[in-house]
């Protein structure tokens, strides 16, 4: 099994988070891996603007998800954890990189988010970081 690290952004503007779809047609937030050497929150922070075009400041560490899948390319299970942050974008016009698998990207208010997520984690994930980007906005 491969396990990796992983850093990743729930990305607000107002009441509005940052979601990008994938060539999966899965709706998630930007995340990427942590190679050896790199910081964490450096990396959450590039994986937004890679993959979505978007700055963002980061506002708090927002908790830690874990999840496995197997990869056909690598022919072996892949365990990802990934340490997220809440992150306050300067602007909200994402711009989707196909290079990075990302073909929408898109602010969306919260609520409707929370019913266009793919994940059911991602949601739990993305209700805590709402109340804590409330909190310090």
């Amino acid at each position: 099994m491969v396990v990796r690290e992983c850093g990743g952004g729930l990305v607000f503007y107002e009441d509005s988070v940052l979601l990008e779809q994938n060539d999966k047609l899965e709706w998630a937030f930007p995340k990427g891996v942590v190679r050896k050497g790199e910081k964490v929150n450096l990396i959450a922070v590039e994986r937004v603007k890679v993959e979505t075009g978007i700055d963002a400041e980061i506002l708090a560490p927002c908790g830690k998800t874990k999840y496995e899948f197997y990869s056909v390319s690598r022919r072996k299970p892949v365990h990802n954890n990934v340490s997220w942050y809440v992150m306050k974008a300067t602007n909200n016009n994402p711009v989707p990189n196909p290079e990075a698998n990302v073909v929408k990207a898109e602010f969306i208010p919260v609520e409707v988010a929370l019913k266009t997520i793919t994940y059911s984690q991602d949601k739990t994930l993305l209700m805590m970081a709402y109340q804590k980007y409330k909190e310090l906005t």
